[in-house]
């Protein structure tokens, strides 16, 4: 084999494998302490979008003024970020404090996002996960749906 096949096969595999790298870019989503619901699930859409792509996102608390002597508040946000975006992703980066920002980095969570998209697939098709049924009532023993008392009735 001459030294040029040699070489253009060599190119050949490394631009093979460069096709099948992914590059995972970090996305960024700035709140504040005092953000408003709308903005903050406005916010935190994009953030599941980005993670349902497979970027990584940093979320940055921007503390300005006496809002520095608060950071609770910047920690709730995060938390509450962290759990609405659970079926998408996980924390990589728990949330830190530096300066004036606190900071915190979600990464995609495979696993998480396959569960939830099954799920989403059973309950479309009207089968409830835990086995209840798609109405929310339980099952009967004898396969039957039990009857729930109205709320005309007494309980008693």
């Amino acid at each position: 084999m001459d030294y040029s096949k040699y070489k253009f096969e060599a190119q050949q595999r490394a631009k093979e494998s460069r096709k099948k790298a992914t590059n995972v870019t970090v996305k960024e989503m700035k709140y504040r302490p005092k953000i408003g619901q709308g903005d903050f699930d406005t916010k935190t859409h994009k953030v599941e979008g980005f993670l349902a792509e497979g970027h990584k996102v940093k979320i940055t608390i921007m503390f300005r003024g006496r809002e520095m002597q608060h950071p609770e508040l910047g920690r709730r946000i995060l938390d509450r970020v962290a759990e609405t975006v659970a079926h998408v992703g996980k924390v990589e980066i728990m949330p830190k404090q530096d300066g004036r920002n606190m900071t915190m980095v979600l990464g995609p969570d495979k696993r998480a996002q396959a569960a939830y998209r099954k799920a989403q697939e059973a309950e479309a098709a009207g089968v409830a996960p835990d086995g209840a049924e798609p109405d929310g009532t339980a099952p009967a023993p004898n396969g039957d749906v039990a009857p729930q008392p109205s709320a005309a009735e007494p309980a008693t």
